[in-house]
């Protein structure tokens, strides 16, 4: 049952002292025409304090100074600032308050006026720095909703762009914004979209991160990211002209893409910023970096462990003298390794970035060559071990990174177990996984599989863009 507004003003105002109880929450009282109390209640920092000087209370002094003040003539004559609404009851008053809003109540009325005036710090747009590029545009989101829906709509300046806000959140109470094209994303995927944020049983939404393991069905169990997360207005503005569903967050400035498939997460945004032949060379060299990434040590571990008539006699005599010295099996020691760069990279992530990157590159210097000098380890499995972290770098999603580096341990068991035999059996559980996903109904492989002739313009290659249907 909501707390309705009395027509007492002392009442409201103990009644919502007693439900905020905060020191930053402002009770001002003032004097308008004939005498009438009138009292403002706001949070410190969440307006525009020079706005609630100028436009709201020199309005009220001024402009109500003849009339017989009513909350409907504020509402349509006094009040000139931001966007005005009658509230009846408290808690639909401290909703809006915490979202940035003024409530006016008058003595003797028994509802009360809020305006919407926020005015907290905002970070500034600034580049990317999580899919930065050479060439293209070079803004990035904000921690904002408004800033991030404008930043869309300055590059698709189309009548069908729809937004609709829900918010999520018993606690946050957190604004996400729905953007898409009308008539062209499917209005179920809309309403499917809908409906799975409104119920979505969380306290809090900090990041886009919580929704977007909220989102998936509930029978999909994977490390594969579900939904392409981007920080770049570029990249979302296209996904939506694409009929994908933008799913913007308050307060991160990562937005969801849906329905995200694999091929999604190796594309770049420069992709399009560059001639489409240098764009496809590239797009090849990041899907070898794939495999690279996911099966050199375990490819390593097997024909070191069991194949060694595949390999070249001379290359098999370099390889048994530089594991002559060396105390643990091909698998032990490329485990060691590669956790021990997987410590060093999250070290040169979580140190001050004036000293991460240092810090990262020396220590794998450092310790790989103190390694082999030891004779703990092979100076090739110390190579094996650098080429699958660089090219795991050329993966432009960091969450699909993520689920290859976790793979890549997988395949190392089974080589270590089965050989070749363990990796090719491992793939093919692989593939059918992948084809068994589904993101917001639609096949997570295709175009690829099923196959679609009509959208191979865009999924491993890019083809030119006169050859595309822009309708």
């Amino acid at each position: 049952m909501k707390q309705l507004i009395s027509d007492q003003l002392q009442h409201n105002i103990d009644r919502m002292l007693s439900i905020m109880g905060s020191s930053d929450f402002i009770v001002r009282e003032i004097v308008i025409s004939g005498g009438k109390r009138a009292a403002l209640f706001y949070l410190d920092g969440m307006v525009d304090m020079k706005l609630l000087q100028n436009n709201v209370i020199s309005s009220l002094h001024d402009r109500a100074a003849d009339e017989t003040v009513t909350i409907q003539i504020l509402n349509e004559s006094v009040l000139d600032a931001g966007e005005v609404t009658t509230v009846l009851s408290l808690e639909d008053a401290v909703e809006q308050i915490l979202s940035g809003g003024l409530l006016i109540i008058l003595d003797g009325m028994a509802e009360g006026s809020m305006i919407s005036l926020p005015g907290w710090e905002e970070r500034s747009i600034s580049e990317s720095k999580s899919q930065s590029t050479i060439k293209g545009p070079q803004d990035s989101f904000t921690e904002t909703l408004r800033t991030n829906t404008t930043l869309i709509r300055r590059r698709i300046k189309d009548s069908r762009v729809r937004i609709t806000t829900v918010k999520v959140g018993s606690k946050t109470k957190t604004d996400i914004a729905i953007m898409y094209m009308h008539g062209i994303t499917n209005e179920e995927m809309v309403q499917q979209t809908i409906t799975r944020l409104t119920s979505i049983k969380l306290e809090g939404v900090l990041d886009s991160q919580y929704l977007e393991e909220c989102l998936r069905e509930q029978n999909i169990k994977t490390i594969f990211p579900m939904l392409f997360s981007s920080d770049r207005p570029d990249t979302v503005a296209a996904g939506i002209m694409e009929g994908k569903i933008a799913i913007i967050v308050d307060g991160t400035p990562f937005v969801l893409l849906a329905p995200s498939l694999f091929v999604d997460f190796f594309q770049s945004a420069e992709d399009y910023y560059q001639s489409y032949t240098y764009s496809n060379a590239i797009r090849i060299l990041r899907y070898m970096s794939l495999f690279i990434c996911m099966l050199a040590p375990s490819i390593y571990i097997a024909l070191t462990t069991y194949h060694q008539d595949m390999l070249p006699t001379v290359l098999l005599l370099s390889l048994a003298a530089q594991r002559e010295g060396v105390p643990f099996p091909a698998f032990i020691e490329a485990l060691v390794m590669e956790i021990i760069f997987e410590i060093l990279r999250e070290a040169g992530i979580r140190m001050p970035r004036a000293i991460g990157q240092t810090v990262s590159i020396v220590g794998s210097i450092v310790i790989g060559q103190a390694a082999v000098e030891a004779g703990i380890v092979s100076a090739v499995m110390v190579i094996v071990v650098a080429i699958t972290a660089i090219s795991s770098f050329v993966i432009p999603s960091y969450a699909m990174s993520i689920a290859i580096r976790l793979l890549r341990f997988c395949f190392m068991g089974l080589a270590a177990v089965f050989g070749i035999y363990g990796i090719t059996v491992g793939l093919i559980i692989l593939v059918v996984h992948l084809n068994s996903l589904h993101s917001f109904g639609v096949p997570y492989m295709s175009p690829i599989a099923p196959y679609n002739a009509r959208k191979q313009s865009d999924a491993i290659l890019r083809f030119p863009f006169r050859s595309k249907n822009n309708g």
